[in-house]
């Protein structure tokens, strides 16, 4: 992109919550209480999987993020005393190859329960175009998965995948912290039964639009471009900082043109001047279609259910749902 991605760095991230000592007993017979909190302490690497280890974890959880609010959680660098205290929560969850600084944090940690979200479904190979049930798709289970080795990491974009990721974690939680086991797969249900509902809703919202293609500055949509028969064109591929060539800029004006493509989309936690311009060029609008890497004030909702309705509105309005 033309402005690169501001991270905040390490050493000025406050550290997450303090998280206990105590782990899980070997025979997973008690319940787990860690340092300062009577409750099961789990590390989330950001948003997505702290809202589902909140949701999950209901009031037997403590629950701290190690990207904090408004960071953009690609290239976070954790810092030592983030890593230490790592080592003290009873379990983790994360998605492997999306941050490498937590993928070897996770390595090195002797948490008991390490929870791979990317394990708990599938992973597919995207590109700068992806949707209509066209591309080629790789079932490649996702231990390997994640954007260094090309598999697309944005499963929770899509409320089907996400629901799989939700019923694995609930069953991690309940092995891990048995005493609670009851109520976190009442949690799971629960919060299942929403992305279904959810699902629905987008299902419902985009089955007749005028046209099916919409833009991005990022590929962070290719999962529900294929889920709901749409087709993502992205300025930049999975890689958000790659700074699209003049060809490619022409490219996409030509097919905007051609399929009726009235909105260029940006993300919340990065500059809108990419998507600006080559609006611009093309006479298109701009709006947010937010990748839901972190909520802020600047987000549609106070939660990924209700930022994901207002990604839906954004798209019903740029495709022309009838």
């Amino acid at each position: 992109m033309n402005v690169r991605r501001r991270l905040i760095s390490a050493a000025a991230v406050t550290a997450t919550t303090v998280l206990g000592s105590a782990t899980l007993t070997a025979c997973g017979g008690d319940t787990a209480a860690a340092g300062n909190t009577d409750k099961f302490d789990v590390v989330a690497s950001f948003y997505p999987m702290a809202f589902l280890a909140e949701r999950i974890g209901g009031d037997h959880a403590h629950v701290t993020s190690l990207t904090q609010p408004g960071q953009e959680p690609h290239d976070l660098e954790i810092s030592a005393r983030q890593t230490a205290r790592l080592q003290e929560s009873d379990a983790v969850l994360y998605l492997k190859n999306l941050q490498p600084s937590v993928d070897g944090a996770v390595a090195q940690s002797g948490v008991r329960t390490k929870i791979d979200a990317a394990s708990l479904t599938s992973l597919e190979k995207h590109g700068n175009e992806v949707g209509g049930h066209a591309a080629e798709h790789d079932d490649h289970e996702g231990s390997e998965g994640g954007e260094s080795s090309g598999l697309d990491p944005h499963i929770w974009l899509d409320p089907v995948r996400y629901a799989q990721v939700a019923e694995g974690v609930g069953a991690a939680f309940a092995k891990a912290d048995p005493g609670h086991a009851a109520d976190y797969r009442k949690n799971t249900a629960d919060l299942v039964r929403q992305l279904d509902a959810l699902n629905t809703e987008f299902k419902t919202g985009l089955a007749a639009t005028r046209t099916k293609v919409f833009l991005t500055t990022h590929a962070a949509f290719g999962y529900l471009a294929e889920r709901y028969g749409l087709t993502e064109e992205a300025i930049n591929g999975l890689d958000p900082e790659s700074e699209p060539s003049a060809a490619r800029v022409k490219e996409l004006e030509k097919m905007a043109k051609a399929d009726g493509v009235t909105t260029v989309f940006y993300e919340t936690l990065v500059s809108d001047k990419t998507a600006k311009t080559v609006a611009k060029d093309a006479g298109l609008r701009t709006d947010v279609l937010d990748p839901i890497e972190g909520i802020t004030e600047k987000s549609r909702g106070e939660d990924y259910l209700q930022v994901m309705r207002a990604n839906l509105t954004a798209l019903k309005t740029a495709l022309g749902a009838k």
